[in-house]
């Protein structure tokens, strides 16, 4: 009897949403889906940044170290996405054509495929810890802290891959604020744990990884139950599914967000060991660039959030004209605030660096950075659109080659170039070439969607049917 209530319950939040996402203005509801995404990209990135800013107040090396870390902490971003992403897309195409019963399957077999990922992450790096580091960048002065941040967010790698699963699932139903309290509470723990065992315990920069870890496991929990209380999909392990279909939906869904956080974490670890040869500063200066124009892009992306389950429900109803409505609306937007940010960061570099490290050095070398990253930043709108909308729509050479491009396909080789050239300089200015490149990547593959989705269009037709297969 409640097992029946439950799917009634589901069937009926299933069709509101369905209708809610296929027929409500298209602004609106991207809008109103962006708004709780840009709210939580800005909080994660702000404690992202709390980190480097309470690490800088230890010192140089220690900040040094949170750059050098990064990248395995990219590589558990990937996973979790890999999985999230690949079951998301899919779950909000699914839905959008009324096959929940499919997106069932994919929620829990992309959530379990996540924790065993993130397991293999936590024995293996432990075992290898201190090669790792080194590996990672760490000059000598540089190992001890990265050995004590290292070990501890190694531990919480599973719990860190899931809670990126739950947090995407969520938000491709097109729950975004339920979404939004799961990481918010998170978020906000992190910041008031920072200090707390950095300085109040002398825990130093274990502190900061122990801050991370602990509200990212809290993240995890709420979220799971968010997730059974919200109406979305729940999680039940009677619906794993490792055959070929369901498998196949989940790599071609996630190999994008896989490519776009794994070359991300090797284009930094490349971008560590080229700023190696000019010490710490260098390294430090990179690395808080890096945290500042992630917080910049942050807004980007949590709009894109907002665009993707639009993008996917509507794209599985077959309703074209509401997904070009919708990237063309968020291509719009994004580039008039991203102007906005550019001119804010090029006049304030100075500032934006010294915040989270006064060494004259470092603000150098970082300050030149940031300008001219400043410069290509108004473009990005234009990438991250066309990249979320081929990956949502399930087009996963294009939306691959495209996430790989910006760190991966066009900056390495830069890295690898333009140092020998122009030495320190060549490290500043190869992540604003390689936006530019992949800008213009994104155009020749924008073409290349619409022509596919014209051909779709004159294929079939809206789905308007009532019925669902909730199961």
């Amino acid at each position: 009897m409640n097992e029946n209530k439950d799917k009634d319950a589901q069937e009926t939040a299933s069709t509101d949403k369905f209708q809610h996402m296929t027929q409500d203005p298209v602004p609106g509801l991207v809008i109103r889906l962006s708004i709780p995404t840009i709210i939580s990209m800005l909080i994660t990135s702000f404690y992202n940044m709390a980190d480097t800013f309470f690490v800088g107040r230890i010192g140089t090396s220690a900040t040094a170290a949170v750059g050098v870390v990064f990248p395995v902490m990219a590589v558990i971003q990937a996973l979790g996405f890999f999985c999230g992403h690949g079951s998301g897309n899919s779950i909000s195409r699914r839905l959008g054509a009324r096959e929940s019963k499919a997106a069932g399957e994919l929620a829990a077999t992309g959530f379990f495929a996540s924790l065993f990922l993130g397991i293999l992450v936590t024995v293996w790096g432990l075992a290898f810890l201190t090669p790792l580091a080194k590996i990672l960048g760490s000059t000598e002065t540089i190992l001890p802290y990265t050995k004590d941040y290292l070990r501890i967010i190694l531990v919480g790698a599973p719990f860190m891959c899931a809670q990126f699963v739950l947090n995407n699932q969520i938000r491709f139903q097109g729950s975004a604020m339920f979404s939004m309290i799961g990481i918010t509470v998170g978020a906000v723990l992190n910041i008031v744990l920072d200090p707390l065992l950095i300085f109040g315990l002398n825990m130093g920069i274990a502190g900061a990884a122990a801050a991370t870890v602990i509200s990212q496991f809290v993240s995890f929990l709420l979220l799971f139950v968010i997730l059974h209380v919200s109406g979305c999909i729940p999680i039940r392990v009677r619906n794993v599914r490792l055959d070929k279909e369901r498998l196949a939906e989940i790599v071609g869904g996630g190999l994008p967000s896989l490519f776009r956080q794994g070359l991300g974490s090797v284009g930094t670890l490349v971008l560590n060991l080229a700023a190696r040869p000019y010490g710490d500063a260098a390294i430090a200066a990179m690395s808080i660039v890096g945290r500042v124009s992630m917080f910049a892009m942050s807004s980007l992306i949590g709009f894109g959030q907002g665009f993707q389950p639009v993008c996917g429900f509507n794209y599985g109803a077959k309703k074209y004209d509401r997904v070009k409505e919708a990237f063309w609306f968020c291509v719009k937007i994004s580039t008039v605030v991203l102007t906005f940010l550019a001119v804010c960061g090029f006049a304030f570099s100075n500032q934006l660096i010294g915040l989270f490290r006064d060494d004259p050095e470092v603000v150098r070398i970082g300050a030149f950075a940031l300008r001219l990253l400043c410069v290509p930043f108004v473009l990005s709108g234009w990438t991250v659109m066309n990249n979320m909308m081929t990956q949502t729509m399930g087009k996963t050479l294009y939306a691959s080659i495209l996430a790989s491009a910006r760190q991966g396909l066009c900056l390495i080789p830069l890295l690898l170039v333009l140092p020998r050239i122009f030495g320190l300089a060549g490290i500043q200015m190869a992540q604003p070439i390689s936006d530019l490149l992949a800008a213009g990547i994104a155009t020749v593959l924008y073409f290349a969607v619409m022509r596919e989705l014209k051909e779709e269009e004159h294929s079939t037709t809206p789905y308007s049917g009532s019925s669902t297969d909730i199961s």
